[in-house]
């Protein structure tokens, strides 16, 4: 090789530094991002396109005059176009590049502007052929990438010998500019890619260490605020946040008074008193994140001045209808800087703690509704039945007073269950033996015109079904059903398994169910198809079916792997 010929390739590498600098600078821009995977959509080929075509025209730019032609590194933007974007793309980048390059003039100004297509196009067909191949991630090898280039340089050659004239001229400027251009090019397009690659690699590193933070520490504080919002508990999650970010404090506050700080500085922040910190009031007051670099925008402690806190990020946790019910903050000291990460990560906890706060709420409110429900099943059927029993009994006791003690004992049962349940739910056995106390009363009410069956199969009595359902249905048969009677009433309870379902039915001889009821007679029945629908699912509940004057039938459809509640058990007494 010549001195001419080395010299130019030196300053040609030199020129390809500013490239590569430019491109260095823009990977580290968002306007990057696009490209730094295969382009397959619309708005990525066409940001794709409007990149390398400015590379393409930058090449142009930065190339060295020889005689009547330029020595250029153009090659780079429209072979990585086409690499990136495919043939559509390659084609738009090289006739851009080439026709600013036609523009300038000169002897090979059209071979130049035909090259630059081509080159674009090569890139487009190597794209086409490993996507159809499945072989993307290899378009990011920075040596094929090279070598793609290399031919598509070479190509330019043997179009410039075929296009420029005279053809002494053209075979003079190839002999000086082929070797440089070639060996400048391909290894400008190399490096590019590394750059590129190196840029994702790092965002896919920052993204992972992100991604793991965030799933170790949404696992550790998983429930912690489910159950209240208070000291105990925002200090575990304090506890957790402190040791998993490695910031240099965690203050946990509600709207008025710090309720957990763990850190740098827990000799002087302590957990209980006001809030006095100008950002927190101010992301409480705006429901905006609050962040205090201590540079830009200024930070110092609000409680003591030798604090060597520096930095605090405050992020507001939001409660129903976007209301702010307190603030979580992260600190650093004045000798560290807030890491991205961990702003970010700070959010998106706040984000996952807010839910955590609105799940308990609405679990504890789902817990307040059940028991209110079942005390107004309790409230529905005492009133009446205690007047009627109490009626029935008195009467009895004149005739028969070892019957009478009996249906004593049957109402003490019946208020003992329907009084006192241990949990949300309970064993079919429990609540056939809640209906047969109720039944034995109702029984000696009506004496004859009353009889009752019950078919429960043993093996089924071990069943959970949530408490107090079966009560309800049995009044109603007899209430508005076989008391309507002038003849003898029938009241049939029977439980069968159907698959992995539990099915009761109690059924009446009366037929008078009327779907078109309002009102109080219906809710007890509205109650506990609610309840089984809400826990259960759709499949289940209620069905009712009415023969007119013949009979009515209810069916309770359950699961026999009756799902746990979510709502804490309740032990204490419901109201009669």
């Amino acid at each position: 090789m010549s001195l001419e010929p080395f010299a130019l390739v030196l300053s040609l590498l030199q020129q390809t530094c500013v490239y590569l600098v430019v491109a260095w600078l823009l990977s580290r821009t968002p306007l990057v991002l696009p490209v730094m995977h295969v382009t397959v959509r619309w708005p990525h080929k066409l940001a794709c396109y409007a990149i390398f075509s400015a590379f393409c025209v930058m090449g142009t730019y930065f190339g060295l005059q020889i005689d009547d032609s330029i020595a250029n590194t153009r090659a780079i933007g429209a072979v990585l176009g086409g690499l990136f974007g495919g043939p559509s793309v390659g084609v738009a980048v090289g006739l851009t590049g080439g026709a600013h390059r036609y523009s300038l003039g000169g002897m090979s100004a059209l071979a130049c502007a035909i090259s630059t297509v081509a080159e674009g196009l090569i890139g487009g067909l190597v794209h086409r052929h490993m996507v159809r191949r499945g072989r993307i991630e290899a378009l990011f090898n920075p040596v094929r990438v090279g070598v793609v280039t290399l031919v598509a340089e070479v190509v330019q050659m043997a179009i410039i010998l075929a296009v420029a004239r005279p053809f002494p001229a053209a075979v003079h400027l190839v002999e000086v500019v082929a070797v440089p251009m070639i060996v400048a090019n391909a290894l400008g397009a190399a490096l590019f890619m590394r750059i590129l690659l190196d840029r994702r690699a790092l965002i896919e590193q920052q993204a992972g260490a992100f991604s793991t933070k965030a799933l170790k520490i949404a696992a550790r504080a998983d429930g912690l605020l489910r159950g209240g919002f208070d000291r105990d508990s925002s200090m575990r999650v304090a506890r957790i946040l402190y040791e998993e970010t490695g910031v240099g404090a965690v203050a946990i506050t509600d709207r008025e008074k710090l309720l957990a700080f763990i850190g740098i500085g827990d000799d002087h922040h302590t957990p209980g008193t006001p809030i006095s910190s100008a950002q927190t009031l101010e992301a409480i007051a705006a429901n905006r994140v609050i962040y205090a670099d201590g540079n830009e925008v200024s930070y110092r402690c609000s409680i003591s001045p030798s604090c060597r806190l520096g930095a605090v990020l405050v992020i507001p946790l939001v409660g129903e209808d976007d209301r702010v019910i307190g603030t979580i903050k992260l600190y650093e000291p004045k000798t560290k800087i807030f890491s991205t990460i961990n702003r970010a990560l700070g959010e998106g906890i706040a984000r996952l703690l807010s839910g955590q706060i609105l799940a308990g709420r609405y679990e504890r409110q789902k817990a307040l509704l059940a028991r209110s429900e079942i005390k107004l099943l309790h409230a529905q059927v005492n009133p009446h039945f205690l007047f009627n029993a109490l009626n029935t009994i008195s009467a009895v006791i004149r005739r028969d007073p070892e019957r009478a003690r009996r249906l004593l004992r049957n109402l003490s049962t019946f208020f003992r269950k329907n009084l006192k349940r241990p949990s949300e739910t309970a064993s079919l056995a429990d609540e056939v033996e809640h209906v047969n106390a109720y039944l034995q009363i109702e029984q000696a009410r009506f004496a004859d015109r009353l009889s009752v069956a019950i078919d429960v199969p043993e093996e089924l009595r071990a069943a959970r079904l949530p408490a107090f359902s079966l009560q309800p249905l049995v009044e109603n048969a007899i209430k508005h059903g076989t008391s309507q009677l002038l003849d003898a009433g029938r009241v049939r309870i029977a439980a069968r398994r159907e698959g992995d379902d539990l099915l009761l039915s109690v059924e009446d001889n009366a037929g008078l169910y009327d779907p078109a009821r309002t009102g109080g007679d219906g809710l007890g029945m509205a109650i506990v198809d609610g309840r089984v629908r809400n826990r259960c699912g759709a499949p289940y509940g209620l069905t009712v079916a009415c023969e007119r004057d013949a009979h009515t039938r209810v069916t309770l459809r359950l699961p026999l792997d009756l799902p746990e509640t979510d709502l804490p058990a309740t032990t204490e007494a419901a109201a009669p």
